[in-house]
C-alpha cells in the first residue's frame, strides 16, 4: 500500500478499486453457475450487469430473477453492497477489525471515497457508517421478512426481505418480483403501504448522506447546530420529495393512476418521486407514463441524490447552490448567502463544474444512442439519464440496445457513481499546475 500510494492519487486509487471490482464480479457473473440455465452469459451483458450492482444504478438486459441464479443474485447483492458502501469504507471496516493501523494516505482516500470535508474524524465516521448501515438493512429486512412471510415460505421471504432492503438502501433498484412475469418490478405492492413506506424510508436514509446523518447523530434535533450542508441536503430533499410528487400526481391523475383509490394515487405519486431520485425501483408501470412525467423524472434522475451517499446525480447540494447561485446574480446580490451563510466562491464553482460535465455527457450519450438505433428520443433521453444518476429506472428499452449503446451506458454508470469530477481528477493525477494567471480581460455574456 505504501508504495502504491506513490504512484497513485486517491481519486486513481477509488477508480481503480471499482474498476477491481467490477471486473471480479463480470468474471463471476460469466460463470454456467450464476444463471438459471447453467449458461454462459455474454461478457458484454455480464460487464454491464456487473457495472449495474456495483455502480448501484438497476437497469438490467435480464430480469433478475429469471436469468441468475441464486449464486449469481448473491453475487450481484455482494457488488450492491459494496458499491454502495464504498470498497474503502468497507476495507478500512476490516482493517479496524484486525487491528492495522490506518495511515493518513488510507484515511484521505476514503475521506475522498465518501466526499466529507474533513480527514479528522473519519475513522470513527467509517464505524459508524458501517454500524447503521447494518441498523437501517437489518430493520428493513425483518420488516420485509415478516410482511413477505404472509404470502410466502419463511426462507424464501427471508431472502427477498434481504435483497430488497440492501438494494433499496444502496439505492440500487434490482428485485427479485419476476416469478410469473419479468421487468415487473414492485407494480404488485403499488397499494402496500407497508412495502411502500419501508422502501422509501430505506431509499432516503441511503440517499441522504453519511455526513448528516453525522451531524444528525451528533445534535439532535437543534436544528440551528446543523452544518450548512446538512440544512441544505434536508430542506432540498423534503421539496423534492414532496414538490416531485404533487407534480407526478397532477401529470398522471388521468392517466397510470386512473382508477385507483386516492390513498394509492397519493402512495404512488410519493413513491415515483422517492425511487426516481437514484432508487430505480418502481410502482407503476415505467412506459406508461407520459412524455411530460417522463421528462419530469429525467430531471429528478439527473439531480439524484445527496454526497457522500449511496445515490448518484449531481446531487441535491449541487442544484442548491446553482439555485441560490441563480437568484443572487438575478437580484444581483453580492454574497451567495443561505440560512445566514455564505456559500465558498469553490463551492459555486464545483457545482458548475459537476453540473456542465454531467449535462455535456449527457447530452453526447442520447446523440450517439440515437445514431445507432430507431429508439424513441424520449426514451432514449429516459435512459440516458437514469444510467448517468445511476437511477435503474426504464421504459423497457434496456434489452434491445446494441453492443456500442450498452458499452455508452456501461460508462455513464460508472461516471455516475465514481463522479465525473473524480474521474477527471483521476487522469490529471500528479501534475501540478505553475502558480501563474493570464491577463483577465471582459466576455459579453447573455
Amino acid at each position: 500500500m505504501q508504495k502504491m500510494h506513490k504512484r497513485l492519487t486517491q481519486t486513481q486509487m477509488i477508480v481503480l478499486g471499482m474498476f477491481l471490482v467490477i471486473l471480479a464480479g463480470t468474471l463471476l457473473l460469466m460463470l454456467p453457475i450464476s444463471t438459471r440455465e447453467s449458461v454462459v452469459t455474454p461478457p458484454v451483458d455480464a460487464l454491464f450487469t456487473a457495472v449495474s450492482a456495483s455502480c448501484v444504478t438497476g437497469l438490467v438486459i435480464a430480469d433478475t430473477y429469471q436469468h441468475w441464479s441464486v449464486f449469481g443474485q448473491c453475487i450481484i447483492l455482494l457488488m450492491i453492497q459494496i458499491g454502495g458502501l464504498g470498497f474503502m469504507t468497507i476495507g478500512v471496516f476490516f482493517a479496524i477489525i484486525l487491528r492495522k493501523k490506518i495511515g493518513l494516505w488510507m484515511r484521505g482516500t476514503l475521506q475522498e471515497s465518501v466526499n466529507i470535508m474533513q480527514v479528522g474524524g473519519i475513522v470513527r465516521l467509517a464505524k459508524k457508517i458501517i454500524i447503521g448501515t447494518l441498523l437501517f438493512e437489518g430493520i428493513g429486512a425483518l420488516i420485509l421478512t415478516l410482511h413477505f412471510s404472509q404470502t410466502m415460505e419463511i426462507t424464501k421471504a427471508a431472502y427477498y426481505g434481504v435483497f430488497h432492503s440492501v438494494s433499496a438502501f444502496c439505492n440500487a433498484g434490482f428485485d427479485l418480483m419476476g416469478t410469473e412475469e419479468a421487468y415487473v418490478s414492485l407494480t404488485g405492492y403499488a397499494g402496500d403501504w407497508v412495502v411502500n413506506l419501508t422502501i422509501m424510508l430505506l431509499i432516503i436514509l441511503g440517499g441522504i448522506g453519511f455526513f448528516v446523518w453525522n451531524d444528525v447523530s451528533v445534535n439532535g434535533l437543534q436544528v440551528r447546530k446543523y452544518k450548512l450542508h446538512t440544512k441544505l441536503t434536508l430542506l432540498t430533499t423534503a421539496a423534492l420529495i414532496f414538490g416531485g410528487a404533487l407534480i407526478l400526481f397532477v401529470m398522471e391523475y388521468h392517466n397510470t393512476l386512473e382508477g385507483l383509490p386516492t390513498d394509492e394515487k397519493i402512495l404512488c405519486s410519493l413513491f415515483g418521486s422517492v425511487t426516481a431520485r437514484t432508487a430505480g425501483f418502481n410502482t407503476v408501470d415505467t412506459a406508461a407514463l407520459t412524455d411530460a412525467s417522463k421528462l419530469f423524472t429525467s430531471v429528478l434522475m439527473f439531480i439524484g441524490g445527496s454526497p457522500g451517499s449511496t445515490a448518484g446525480g449531481i446531487k441535491t447540494t449541487t442544484f442548491a447552490v446553482l439555485i441560490v447561485y441563480m437568484v443572487s446574480s438575478m437580484f444581483q446580490k453580492q454574497d451567495n448567502a443561505i440560512f445566514s451563510r455564505r456559500l465558498a466562491e469553490g463551492s459555486v464553482r464545483k457545482a458548475c463544474t459537476v453540473l456542465c460535465t454531467n449535462l455535456s455527457l449527457t447530452v453526447i450519450s442520447t446523440l450517439i444512442i440515437v445514431s445507432v438505433s430507431s429508439l424513441d428520443v424520449m426514451d432514449v433521453i429516459f435512459e440516458v439519464m437514469s444510467a448517468m444518476g445511476t437511477v435503474g429506472m426504464s421504459t423497457g428499452i434496456t434489452r434491445e440496445l446494441g453492443t456500442v449503446s450498452k458499452l455508452v451506458l456501461i460508462l455513464l454508470m460508472f461516471f455516475g457513481r465514481v463522479g465525473s469530477l473524480t474521474f477527471a481528477l483521476s487522469i490529471k493525477g500528479h501534475k501540478t499546475e505553475a502558480p501563474l494567471k493570464a491577463p483577465a480581460e471582459q466576455v459579453m455574456i447573455g
